[in-house]
């Protein structure tokens, strides 16, 4: 059927889309939930403009948690979104607002929460308080106490918008911490190295250009944070109007001395921390079941290192197996690990909360918990058979992959996980067919399925040149539905192919 493929639409694709069925009763930190990092910026992170657009695309894409950077505009009485201590373009936050209002339901009916990055003044914090009030109405969910002994869940929060950052007697906290740290104002080694963090705008009275100030935190300036590395401004007021406070769900801080105390659960009160990736290595080290501990009842958000200029991401494996619920991506980076990020979160629906395993959240007699470093007994053996693939030819022109001949096709297969789990496999190359037939099985032994990711990937061999990319996808190991399947393929940034299938057989036993 060369108008239709050999198989489109016959086969439902392999995973439940479209229906949320694990329990949504839970508190939010028993859930992963979808992640954005600097979610207003277009491109990198060092000279793109800020916009409202990628978090209208995120959002359209089932991200469940957006990422707002809030400075005062260069006339100091409103507020801009922008990347501080970079030459990123700002957007009003009145623009972000409004958008996030109008799509923030549009692909998951489940609690949208806007992590604000707060670098405002008390009048500012005050101001951003009205807007975000009358913005939202009664979307806006305001907790009945300034502290939580427990999270809502997500079923209790549906069709809400809920705010998380640092309230601001911890800010004043971290301030004063700060005085002893030394700054250094060598712009050029900042650009060069990528280690921005603040600047700070005063309009030119010749000819109304900005001038930028930038500092650089020497210590560890690759484990900072916008929201967390900050140095004292000197128009800060401390008496913050209570209106903006009083609008905070989810307590934000960061580790203040030992790792160890950071991660100290408070039986009377939740809350979030922030770690970068490099952060989150080292602790794992040393500290591995204190985080899990810690995300039994509180939420551990993890973001990129600072040298990320470009917008790339970090495997979240670490994150996940550790209960880190927010792992927060940069969604314009369309790498390997947002394409990892995406097929997790085709589970539960594509709903932008998923649970988290039962042995993340498990305690035993003596305070034991989950260790991804032990060796683990095979709890799943997953099947795969991939007998063919079709669709290109609908899809991309008759020179697309060959100028002269018909493409080249093989396959690979494999999972993405523990790093016991972990591997990848390929089918031979079928030369010269739009139609290749592989007719071939791959077996993957698993000790942690419910983390596993089955990675699909088609490739065109090319002799002399760079092999060409013919689409991927990624999905989750326990959701995949058994039997025959037609498995749609994407492209690089996670858009579905119109015709593009491969035909396959799922086992787990």
């Amino acid at each position: 059927n060369q108008k239709g493929g050999l198989f489109l639409g016959s086969r439902k694709p392999p995973p439940a889309t479209g229906e949320v069925h694990q329990d949504m009763s839970a508190p939010i930190s028993h859930y992963y939930v979808f992640t954005g990092h600097n979610s207003y910026l277009t491109g990198n992170q060092l000279n793109s403009d800020s916009s409202d657009v990628p978090i209208i695309a995120a959002l359209q894409n089932g991200v469940r948690v957006i990422e707002l950077d809030m400075w005062p505009n260069s006339a100091k009485n409103c507020v801009d979104i922008l990347h501080g201590g970079t030459l990123t373009a700002p957007v009003e936050i009145m623009r972000c607002l409004k958008s996030i209002k109008e799509y923030a339901f549009c692909a998951s009916t489940y609690p949208l929460v806007i992590t604000l990055e707060d670098h405002l003044t008390a009048d500012l914090q005050a101001k951003v308080a009205g807007m975000i009030t009358e913005t939202f109405g009664d979307l806006l969910y305001v907790p009945s106490s300034d502290t939580l002994n427990e999270f809502p869940s997500p079923e209790a929060l549906m069709r809400r918008i809920i705010i998380s950052t640092k309230p601001p007697q911890e800010y004043r906290e971290f301030l004063k911490a700060q005085g002893d740290q030394k700054i250094s104002g060598n712009a050029d080694k900042l650009a060069e190295e990528g280690n921005l963090r603040r600047i700070d705008s005063n309009a030119d009275d010749s000819d109304g250009k900005v001038c930028n100030f930038v500092c650089l935190l020497e210590d560890e300036p690759d484990d900072e944070d916008d929201e967390e590395s900050e140095e004292e401004d000197p128009k800060f007021q401390p008496d913050t109007a209570c209106e903006y406070r009083k609008l905070i769900t989810i307590h934000a801080g960061k580790p203040k001395g030992r790792m160890r105390d950071a991660l100290k659960v408070d039986p009377d009160k939740v809350r979030r921390l922030s770690l970068s990736e490099t952060q989150l290595g080292k602790a794992t080290a040393s500290h591995g079941a204190d985080i899990i501990r810690f995300t039994q009842r509180n939420i551990l958000r993890i973001y990129p290192k600072g040298t990320r200029i470009n917008s790339s991401n970090y495997d979240p494996m670490k994150a996940w197996t550790h209960g880190a619920q927010m792992v927060a991506f940069n969604m314009q980076g369309h790498d390997k690990s947002l394409r990892l990020m995406q097929g997790f979160f085709r589970a539960n629906g594509g709903c932008g909360y998923v649970k988290k395993p039962d042995f993340l959240l498990k305690t035993g007699p003596n305070g034991e918990v989950f260790d991804p470093k032990a060796s683990l007994p095979v709890k799943k053996t997953l099947k795969v058979k991939v007998y063919m693939g079709d669709g290109w030819r609908m899809d991309f022109s008759k020179t697309h992959f060959d100028a002269f001949s018909p493409p080249d096709f093989y396959a690979r297969v494999g999972i993405a996980g523990v790093r016991a789990d972990c591997v990848m496999k390929k089918t031979r190359t079928i030369e010269d067919q739009w139609v290749p037939v592989w007719d071939e099985e791959f077996t993957f032994p698993l000790t942690v399925p419910e983390l596993a990711l089955l990675r699909v990937e088609v490739q065109e061999y090319d002799m002399s040149e760079k092999h060409d990319f013919g689409g991927q996808t990624c999905l989750p190991v326990m959701e995949l539905k058994q039997g025959i399947r037609a498995v749609p393929l994407h492209d690089r940034k996670g858009n579905r192919y119109k015709s593009v299938r491969l035909l396959m057989r799922f086992e787990l036993i």
